[in-house]
């Protein structure tokens, strides 16, 4: 049913990046403040708008697109990629919630993952299937809106059923690092999704080749103090060493030796 008051809040979340209750509530003097945040919701569960306190929040500028698409990704760095997901699958754990995160390095880690009884959690599809076929695991996928771009769910779905779950083990990986502003992605809803998966592990695992190392996207979703262990492919800037000492963070270099205890 055509609706003509949320048609033209739909127009201004076209041009504008935050539309206020406020501003709101003067375009409408005889709405109910009360029914204008119904309309806000509307917008979120049509994924084209995020609430957030004293308004909206228009998908349209918080979405961007900063690594390419899934497939060009899979492509890329891939030997460096293929070494920290073999390392990252030796802190898999039987009888644990491990959560595997979306991405071109996490889609490698399938191929390492032991025919045992894990449980698995990811916002992945070709991840989850994948795993699906090696046998004894457990998986459960993240409901939520599919990414084309990313092949992740995400939006106010995934992060309501992360909420309810609980998570021991969490492979995450970012879009960018830097001393500044710690791991990030491009992608706001993708972030939210992080941050609540890195506050809930026990055990945050951070995978990302050097390619990302002093990169700094628009949104952080975890910084050192949320990190335990960070796998990469090349030795980190003194800065980021230091970072990580401090913050007793293990940085893990792909193709060096290791023990785990």
């Amino acid at each position: 049913m055509y609706n003509e008051r949320r048609e033209q809040i739909r127009a201004l979340l076209q041009v504008k990046p935050f539309i206020s209750l406020k501003e709101l509530e003067e375009m409408f003097p005889d709405v109910s403040g009360m029914t204008l945040r119904r309309d806000i919701e509307y917008f979120e569960s049509e994924h084209e708008a995020i609430k957030v306190r004293g308004g909206a929040r228009s998908m349209k500028f918080i979405t961007t697109q900063t690594d390419g698409s899934i497939t060009a990704r899979l492509h890329e760095n891939v030997e460096s990629k293929a070494c920290i997901a073999q390392k990252a699958a030796e802190f898999l754990e039987t009888g644990r919630s491990i959560f595997i995160d979306s991405g071109s390095t996490l889609q490698k880690l399938v191929q390492y993952v032991p025919n045992d009884r894990f449980t698995f959690t990811t916002t992945d599809p070709a991840a989850a299937l994948e795993l699906c076929k090696i046998g004894l695991p457990i998986v459960n996928i993240v409901g939520g809106r599919l990414d084309r771009d990313n092949q992740t769910v995400t939006g106010l779905q995934a992060t309501h059923f992360l909420a309810d779950i609980n998570i021991d083990i969490a492979l995450l990986s970012p879009s960018g690092l830097s001393a500044r502003s710690g791991f990030t992605v491009g992608n706001y809803s993708e972030c939210e999704l992080k941050r609540i998966v890195a506050e809930k592990a026990r055990l945050v695992v951070i995978l990302m080749d050097s390619s990302k190392v002093d990169k700094s996207l628009p949104y952080t979703f975890a910084t050192f103090d949320e990190a335990d262990i960070l796998i990469t492919s090349a030795p980190l800037p003194d800065e980021l060493n230091r970072l990580a000492e401090e913050k007793n963070v293990r940085v893990i270099l792909c193709g060096e030796s290791d023990d785990k205890s």
